[in-house]
């Protein structure tokens, strides 16, 4: 089977960064994306929110360079999260991220590191460890 996808949206909050027993960093943050649809004569504005997860240094970079607001480029692929919350099932889709690419914001603004003589790198890739 095929699962892939790929989303450009702003940061809808700072990512939350914790680590597994393994010591394996896993960052958590969600995605706005914003399209714009024609409604008979009026165009209308469509906002979708996205949950990322990210693993390993990939999870560390969106720690140490994301911020709310910042622009980023997701390629994943979807998840379906399940369970039980007072007798109801419950589910929700995520992406778990292959690849983050960070982009840089409206007006030319760089990353929260550029100002200290850091750069957020380009973009860096890990694979999901399960």
């Amino acid at each position: 089977m095929f699962n892939k996808v790929i989303f450009v949206g702003n940061l809808t909050r700072d990512p939350e960064i914790r680590y597994t027993g393994q010591g394996l960093a896993v960052a958590s943050f969600a995605i706005a994306i914003n399209t714009r649809i024609k409604q008979g004569d009026e165009w209308k504005e469509e906002t979708l929110f996205i949950d990322v997860s990210v693993f390993g240094k990939q999870a560390e970079a969106c720690g140490q360079y994301l911020n709310k607001g910042n622009p980023v480029l997701v390629e994943g692929r979807l998840r379906e999260r399940r369970w039980e919350s007072e007798g109801q099932k419950r589910s929700k889709f995520e992406v778990v991220s292959q690849t983050i690419k960070f982009l840089p914001k409206r007006g030319g603004e760089s990353f929260k590191g550029s100002q200290d003589g850091f750069s957020a790198p380009d973009e860096m890739t890990d694979l999901e460890p399960f």
